[in-house]
């Protein structure tokens, strides 16, 4: 398809306005060579990292099949972690947002499952969430998949990773077998095609490989002792000083282990893993991404969802076992024209992991010293703070109310606030570090919508 604009699909009207609105105009490679396809109703397997838009191509092709006017649940995307799923569906709100009354549900773990039933049973066209939970609902009856047209599994090397294949295939009996499967991948392990054979008819393989510029990030190794590798992430840090890295560990102890060393030196790092409570997780994603903390230590499977468009740096404490990996850990930064960074720390019997890497890149990986990076410069704090309040969508809070009680006569520049993030029951905002003092005790002092709300510094 030599062709890339959006305008040149079958699309309805009303997407392709919407579309235009958004600044979607040229088609991303996965959606140049997905979306036709989708659109013929055929189902495929689509080889693409995280950020590549594969969110708008699964998202237009779900949405133009649906048929607004039958209050039914048609399409099914299945995600691996609650934090991909809200972006789905934020994503899939967007492109919707010019068709009438389409119905969107968000169906996870960590959150009470009585809201969500009630959601259910006032109708849905669309629901998103994680294998786990929409089993639940299905198993009680409030989610029911007879009018499915559409299945999306997205994120399918994740969800093989975390053990949910046995709760995909329970899913999937509940579904109708005459429907479109669409499965996205970021990778493409040998249980794919098994996952593949269960559940598609005739699907057609589509790959965008994960490759980046060679001038768009600057690759590094450096050689340590395995038992200084936390000094030498600490040298890092101090003599790069990014205003925004993901450190990379294995496991989850280790995150724990190296945001608690960093956060003794000053650093202002967080640890994201499996073992925090969802408001918890929450908490961690949105402070990084409004950055009012700079440092993010954590595993692949918990920072899968995450999206930060302008990442200035990805630090590998461990190399990964799979190179593959690799370059999708690293093709998080560098992008939308944005120069990128990428560290990796290894000792002598990691050595095989670093040929493997060159290997799948088809290029040597520049050797560091770390003896000649300047380990002395203090640890700079973010330039954000975030102050949280105890209401949200249950509240009927809007940005737009916590802005203007921000901003008001006698209030902080509207400049000087950041990332509004609302969620069901609380809301977050991030406010310049030298305004947070005047903004807390504002909020504090004030009203929001008519009321006073309980508001503290995270």
């Amino acid at each position: 398809m030599n062709n890339t604009e959006f305008a040149t699909l079958p699309l309805a009207p009303a997407l392709i306005d919407n579309l235009a609105s958004l600044e979607y105009v040229q088609m991303t490679p996965i959606q140049a060579q997905s979306l036709p396809l989708i659109l013929e109703g055929k189902d495929i397997i689509a080889k693409a990292k995280t950020g590549s838009g594969k969110t708008a191509a699964f998202g237009l092709g779900l949405l133009s099949r649906l048929d607004v006017s039958l209050l039914e649940v048609q399409a099914l995307v299945l995600c691996p972690t609650r934090e991909l799923a809200d972006q789905v569906a934020r994503e899939v709100r967007r492109l919707a947002r010019t068709l009438a009354n389409v119905k969107l549900v968000t169906l996870c773990g960590g959150s009470p499952s009585a809201p969500q039933s009630a959601s259910l049973a006032f109708g849905a066209h669309i629901v998103v969430g994680t294998p786990g939970r929409i089993l639940k609902h299905l198993d009680k009856g409030t989610l029911r998949l007879a009018n499915l047209n559409t299945l999306v599994l997205d994120e399918a090397d994740r969800m093989l990773d975390m053990g949910f294949t046995d709760e995909i295939n329970r899913v999937i009996e509940h579904a109708p077998r005459h429907r479109q499967t669409l499965l996205f991948s970021a990778t493409y392990p040998e249980g794919i095609a098994q996952m593949s054979q269960g559940v598609q008819r005739a699907p057609v393989e589509v790959s965008v490989e994960a490759q980046h510029r060679a001038d768009a990030i600057s690759q590094t190794l450096y050689e340590v002792a395995p038992e200084l590798r936390r000094e030498a992430l600490a040298t890092l840090l101090s003599h790069y000083a990014p205003t925004s890295a993901v450190v990379f560990c294995n496991t989850k102890r280790a995150c724990q282990e190296v945001s608690e060393h960093l956060s003794g030196l000053g650093f202002s790092a967080l640890s994201l893993n499996g073992d925090l409570e969802q408001r918890e997780r929450d908490q961690v994603l949105i402070r990084f991404a409004n950055q009012s903390a700079s440092v993010l230590v954590a595993t692949d499977v918990a920072a899968r969802g995450l999206d930060i468009k302008e990442l200035a740096a990805v630090i590998n404490y461990d190399l990964p076992q799979d190179p593959e990996v690799h370059v999708h850990r690293i093709g998080r930064t560098g992008r939308a024209g944005q120069q990128g960074l990428a560290l990796s720390l290894y000792s002598p019997r990691d050595a095989h992991r670093v040929n493997l890497i060159e290997e799948y890149q088809q290029a040597t990986i520049p050797q560091g010293t770390l003896a000649e990076l300047d380990s002395t410069l203090a640890p700079q704090a973010p330039a954000m703070v975030t102050l949280s309040l105890a209401a949200g969508r249950k509240s009927k809070i809007r940005a737009g109310d916590i802005l203007g009680a921000l901003t008001g006569e006698g209030g902080i520049a509207g400049s000087q606030v950041g990332k509004i993030d609302i969620t069901e029951m609380h809301s977050y905002v991030a406010v310049h570090r030298d305004s947070a003092k005047q903004a807390l005790k504002r909020l504090q002092e004030g009203k929001i919508k008519g009321r006073s709300v309980r508001v503290r510094k995270l």
